[in-house]
């Protein structure tokens, strides 16, 4: 029988601290800022609608889910929606924000419903006013989305998330494997960067498979023991 090792990796989910900002700072800060005070149950400081859009890889679905992470821990309830989600709940009132990811890619029942929460979270009658957090790849007014949903996605904050270069690809990865407590050395990290797409969520795909694969054979990270994996995928 093949003896499974615990996943004893050290990294939790996406956290604001662990997003490597580089291009994209401003961003970073406006979502620090409206996270608020850490308040228990407090609401997001911002009523007004944030959409940050940009090309696959820049960050957008670790930004939104650490947001979603950070408001739990402080006790806020949070609506989330994305093209997974099939069968979305209607708005709850308890939210305190409402988070919307990849919202290009929403059908035409998931548009229905994001507008719907978009309405009540900024609607007086069904108490304070929500924060609505959403993103995409392509600005508002690209999206292929229907007018008033369109129209309202851009009609707050709007920051573009650049691409990050190789050295910061590299920081980011370097960032990750100490988060795990596992040694990623520059030979890995070079055959890493070269031999495989270089989107930064493929590449972070790609260490967790690892980090997974390392733990299961009790190996250290290599580029032999990647080469493994590989051939048993």
């Amino acid at each position: 029988m093949k003896q499974l090792a615990l996943d004893i990796g050290l990294a939790t989910g996406p956290t604001l601290e662990r997003f490597f900002a580089g291009p994209n700072e401003a961003a970073l800060q406006h979502l620090r800022l409206a996270v608020g005070s850490g308040d228990p149950g407090a609401a997001p400081r911002s009523p007004v609608p944030t959409y940050l859009w940009g090309e696959p890889g820049s960050g957008k679905s670790h930004l939104l889910r650490a947001v979603r992470q950070a408001l739990r821990e402080q006790g806020t309830a949070v609506g989330w929606l994305d093209p997974s989600v099939s069968e979305p709940p209607e708005f709850d009132e308890r939210w305190g924000a409402v988070v919307m990811d990849d919202t290009h890619l929403y059908s035409t029942a998931q548009q229905a419903t994001a507008f719907n929460w978009f309405v009540n979270a900024l609607n007086p009658a069904t108490g304070p006013q929500r924060w609505v957090l959403a993103a995409g790849n392509v600005p508002p007014a690209d999206l292929p989305l229907r007018d008033d949903l369109r129209s309202r996605l851009g009609w707050g904050h709007v920051f573009q998330l650049q691409l990050l270069g190789e050295p910061e690809r590299r920081a980011v990865l370097r960032q990750e494997a100490d988060a795990r407590g596992v040694f990623l050395g520059d030979d890995v990290m070079d055959y890493m960067l070269k031999r495989f797409s270089r989107d930064l969520g493929s590449l972070m795909q790609l260490l967790d498979q690892l980090d997974a694969f390392a733990l299961r054979t009790q190996r250290a990270i290599t580029i032999p023991l990647l080469k493994t994996m590989l051939e048993t995928q």
